[in-house]
């Protein structure tokens, strides 16, 4: 009965030691900086949302949050990064509509996103935005698609990667139109809007957050938002509905950690990240991107990530899209 009794007191000490240690990992939660990594170069709206979200969380947590830009593989490396990092609270993934389309879009994949990171929490949805450079014949959607018809091949159509938004975006213009478009892939939106801007190339489905400047600087032309209503931050600009009916696409953005990170980790972010959306100053500056905010729980901005998955997944195979 003495053996026993021992066992159960030093039983007791062990659980209450893991209990004090956990509750002192939390207290003490982030005591060194955060890795925030973008799986995309420096300049597109992955890397500006993140940027822009970094400077909110260093403030709030005391503890700076570094962007670390992993671009390549089509998002992949960067988020194969992420997936095989410690889950210990201090490596978090800027999560993109890329992640939703890579799913069916490369067939051997070593990871699956759903299952092997877990969610933090929603940033925002924006729309992207059909852009020509600016001295391009058509000036309108209806002219573009005539123009297109009448040079088949001839137009080319950059995109931030194989598989983003912005290449499946038009993608599913071209199959909504039957229009036939040179598809010329970048590392990443900064390079592809720097030719752009250059002449280099004719168009982009951009998101707005990474083009909205160019826009608004005159240096190149929007012609229509990829959402089925206009934007409040292009006034002017239609939708492309309104000339293709039931065109419809945009981008959302949020943040997710490797799977088995602390519960207490993923709330206190999740909080942090919900109180910039809430924040005024914040909720301008995202409405000036053209964002909208997606507060929530993790659960819920996971359920808009698998819902995504599935709409791109049928995208993907009506297109005939294929990862270069």
């Amino acid at each position: 009965m003495r053996l026993l009794s021992k066992a159960l007191v030093g039983l007791a000490l062990v659980c209450s030691s893991a209990l004090s240690f956990a509750q002192s990992a939390e207290a003490d939660y982030p005591n060194r900086p955060i890795k925030w990594i973008v799986p995309y170069p420096p300049g597109g709206t992955t890397d500006l949302l993140a940027r822009l979200m970094a400077t909110w969380l260093s403030d709030r947590l005391k503890q700076q949050v570094i962007v670390d830009n992993k671009p390549g593989g089509g998002n992949n490396i960067g988020t194969e990064l992420a997936i095989k990092s410690p889950p210990d609270g201090y490596t978090i993934f800027l999560v993109n509509p890329a992640n939703a389309i890579n799913a069916t879009l490369y067939k051997n994949l070593t990871f699956n996103f759903l299952n092997d990171l877990q969610p933090i929490a929603g940033i925002i949805r924006v729309p992207n935005v059909l852009t020509v450079r600016k001295d391009f014949p058509a000036k309108t959607v209806p002219e573009f698609i005539a123009y297109a018809k009448a040079n088949p091949g001839k137009v080319n159509m950059a995109s931030s990667g194989s598989g983003t938004s912005v290449h499946l975006s038009g993608e599913l213009f071209k199959s909504m139109t039957g229009i036939d478009m040179k598809h010329i892939p970048y590392k990443g939106a900064g390079p592809a809007t720097t030719d752009l801007l250059g002449g280099q190339v004719d168009l982009i489905f951009d998101n707005m957050p990474s083009i909205i400047s160019h826009i608004r600087a005159g240096s190149v032309r929007a012609l229509g938002v990829t959402t089925a209503q206009p934007s409040p931050a292009l006034p002017g600009i239609p939708a492309i509905a309104e000339t293709v009916p039931g065109y419809e696409a945009s981008a959302w953005f949020g943040a997710a950690a490797p799977k088995g990170t602390p519960a207490y980790a993923i709330n206190r972010i999740n909080r942090e990240i919900n109180a910039a959306l809430a924040d005024p100053g914040m909720r301008e500056k995202l409405a000036n991107l053209g964002g909208v905010p997606i507060p929530g729980t993790p659960e819920q901005f996971w359920a808009i990530h698998k819902m995504e998955t599935e709409k791109w997944a049928k995208v993907v195979l009506s297109s005939g899209a294929k990862a270069e």
